[in-house]
């Protein structure tokens, strides 16, 4: 197969894997807040002014989930092959500062002309609450999309096209938050022989289906 002169954003996901391992972290950025310390006591004040110590309360016990599963088990090896043909159905984890909080996964291939790439992620949030607050913030960045029914507590898909040097890009990202965890799937496509995208229904409906594997995966570790 003759080469082919690729974009340079494109260029760059088709790099060794120490550049992958960045370009796959940018595109599920978002800190995940620090789990909360357990043990801490309040103080309340009874009718007749005297204090009463509560019992010590833990939010990581009263969380879905402590820990980010492992993302590379996340998708089935058959929906891998159906949504990135080529590549290799283990994957490629991408190193974490926190395996604990987040984890990533990733898969992409050029099989002749058509690439496909694939990002999942878990990130555990310190408390529900800031699950919601994370989800909704990366929601209002990412307008034009809509809600996903039936997948996890809240989900929402957006696809976008983008053309760099004559070449479309289309890309679909999937939003869901069980719980305490989010889970962030991205998937996206280009042909290099028409220098077009895949249609946006593929895209979006490609990267749903990964989105609700991911949850299943994260739903079997929680309690």
């Amino acid at each position: 197969m003759r080469s082919l002169p690729l974009p340079l954003a494109l260029t760059a996901r088709l790099s060794p894997v120490a550049v992958l391992a960045c370009a796959g972290w940018a595109l599920t950025s978002g800190p995940a807040a620090p789990p909360a310390a357990a043990g801490h006591q309040t103080v309340q004040n009874t009718p007749a002014g005297s204090s009463v110590t509560a019992a010590p309360s833990s939010t990581a016990a009263a969380n879905a989930y402590s820990t980010a599963p492992a993302p590379c088990a996340g998708v089935p090896a058959a929906t891998v092959k159906s949504l990135v043909p080529g590549a290799k159905t283990a994957g490629k984890e991408i190193p974490s500062t926190d395996t604990k909080l987040r984890r990533t996964c990733s898969w992409n291939a050029l099989h002749g002309y058509d690439y496909r790439w694939l990002d999942v992620s878990f990130e555990i949030g310190a408390s529900e609450q800031d699950a919601k607050k994370g989800y909704e913030q990366r929601v209002a960045e990412r307008s034009g999309g809509g809600t996903v029914p039936g997948l996890g507590d809240s989900a929402y898909s957006v696809v976008n096209l983008t053309t760099e040097d004559g070449q479309q890009t289309r890309e679909g990202v999937v939003l869901a938050r069980v719980a305490n965890a989010l889970v962030v799937v991205t998937y996206s496509g280009s042909d290099f022989e028409s220098k077009k995208a895949p249609d946006t229904d593929e895209i979006n409906k490609g990267a749903i289906k990964a989105a609700k594997s991911a949850v299943a995966a994260l739903g079997g570790g929680r309690g």
